[in-house]
């Protein structure tokens, strides 16, 4: 018997495609249009949300049966807000400059309706081991999509991944730059990040509709 039964594997694989919080719920497009621009920050936060929706399904399934019922959102409210500070005070000792860059986007990560609604549909029906799965899922599926749109915005508008130039240099026109190519400015601007979502959303359905077909 493998470590992890069918239905306990299928809450980290389900969020990959079947029931995508992006695609497919079309939850936390906040973060997906306004901190794509750039890869290292989708990853950053593709991280953060790990981190936070991991260790929160564990803390709110723990608590799940002493939480008064009246005062159970607020509950969820503090325990998200206590990890979200401890991301940003990570970030703020050891990469500065990026929790600049993310600068509200991670306080953010408080209302972000995956994190919330996870905790609120799963976590408080369901012991540790697989409210931690559902987590880690929901987050995984959420950070692809996160790194998918940056690394195509990034990649199209600076012609740069994380920073490093491989496109070749557009001043010395070397690599694409010598046959004429030239970055695609618009695609960091919010608007590219809602077509660039759209499309990989489009993608996803279009899969979806096409396997349900077939069975």
């Amino acid at each position: 018997m493998g470590l992890l039964s069918k239905k306990d594997a299928a809450l980290i694989t389900d969020p990959f495609a079947d029931n995508n919080p992006i695609t497919i719920q079309v939850l936390g497009i906040c973060s997906a249009l306004a901190i794509t621009a750039e890869l290292k920050a989708s990853i950053v936060m593709a991280i953060s949300v790990l981190f936070v929706m991991g260790v929160g399904n564990i803390v709110i399934s723990l608590m799940r049966n002493i939480i008064p019922s009246k005062i159970r959102i607020i509950a969820q409210l503090i325990v998200v807000a206590t990890l979200v500070i401890i991301v940003d005070l990570v970030l703020k000792a050891f990469q500065y400059e990026l929790s600049k860059t993310l600068g509200a986007f991670i306080g953010l990560i408080i209302t972000n309706c995956i994190i919330m609604g996870r905790f609120e549909a799963f976590a408080l029906a369901n012991g540790p081991w697989r409210s931690f799965l559902d987590g880690i899922g929901n987050a995984v599926g959420y950070g692809v999509i996160l790194i998918l749109v940056g690394f195509f915005r990034e990649l199209l508008g600076s012609g740069t991944l994380l920073g490093f130039k491989v496109l070749g240099d557009p001043i010395e026109k070397t690599g694409v730059y010598a046959f004429g190519y030239e970055n695609n400015g618009f695609m960091l601007l919010a608007p590219m990040a809602l077509i660039v979502v759209g499309i990989i959303i489009w993608i996803q359905r279009s899969r979806n509709e096409a396997l349900i077909e077939e069975n």
